[in-house]
């Protein structure tokens, strides 16, 4: 049960993982959870599925699907029909990357959360199995805690929105053991690059890999997984 004096915090909610994850850390942390998900110009629509799925199963006060198509511009393979979705792992920054995506999502949770009066933002940024994402590190993620406190009338009142991103620094199978403590179905999630119209993985793409490995270590079957 919420009151006035619950804090409010907008989660990222993609639809896998991580952020399913997130979305349980931050009620388990006591905030009233506004989920949001980016309707962005990805190839798969099933994310989005799930991520209702997540944010309905979750608890959410409210879910907003907003669309922004910075996949129009291409240049990755998860927006753009063209760029095969790889097989093979790279040490180089993956053609799935998706340009400035998490820029864009922590900039468009800013602007809700002001509108909410809400104190956090939560994403589900991991930099250790991160594959190689640039806006998933750290620094990255100081980097916009220091732009939003500069360039939001909360922040200038000193009122900052806090960015945390409770998954930074664990591993797959860390982030796995702590989504089932708090209740986490996992079988609600997609992590696939390239899945089925019905959200069945393809085992092979980089993502699936980090998740396989992950439930391996911590022992556990993937519940998404027949």
């Amino acid at each position: 049960m919420t009151t006035q004096d619950t804090p409010r915090a907008v989660v990222l909610v993609s639809g896998g993982l991580d952020s399913a994850t997130v979305m349980a850390i931050a009620r388990e942390q006591g905030y009233a959870c506004y989920a949001l998900s980016l309707d962005y110009g990805q190839r798969h629509r099933v994310e989005l599925e799930r991520a209702q799925r997540v944010a309905n199963n979750s608890g959410a006060i409210e879910h907003r699907v907003i669309r922004i198509d910075i996949g129009g511009f291409g240049g990755s393979a998860l927006t753009d029909n063209s760029i095969d979705v790889p097989t093979q792992e790279t040490e180089a920054i993956p053609i799935t990357y998706v340009p400035a995506r998490n820029t864009v999502f922590l900039s468009v949770a800013l602007g809700w959360a002001e509108v909410l009066g809400a104190d956090a933002i939560f994403i589900g940024a991991n930099a250790v199995d991160y594959s190689g994402y640039p806006d998933c590190r750290p620094e990255y993620l100081e980097a916009f805690q220091t732009m939003a406190n500069l360039a939001t009338k909360a922040g200038v009142e000193g009122r900052g929105i806090k960015i945390l991103a409770p998954l930074v620094s664990l591993t797959k199978a860390e982030i796995i053991k702590t989504g089932l403590e708090l209740g986490v179905n996992y079988a609600d999630t997609v992590s696939c690059y390239n899945p089925s119209e019905f959200g069945e993985p393809c085992l092979e793409c980089d993502s699936c890999r980090i998740r396989l490995a992950g439930f391996a270590e911590a022992g556990i079957a993937d519940p998404a997984i027949d």
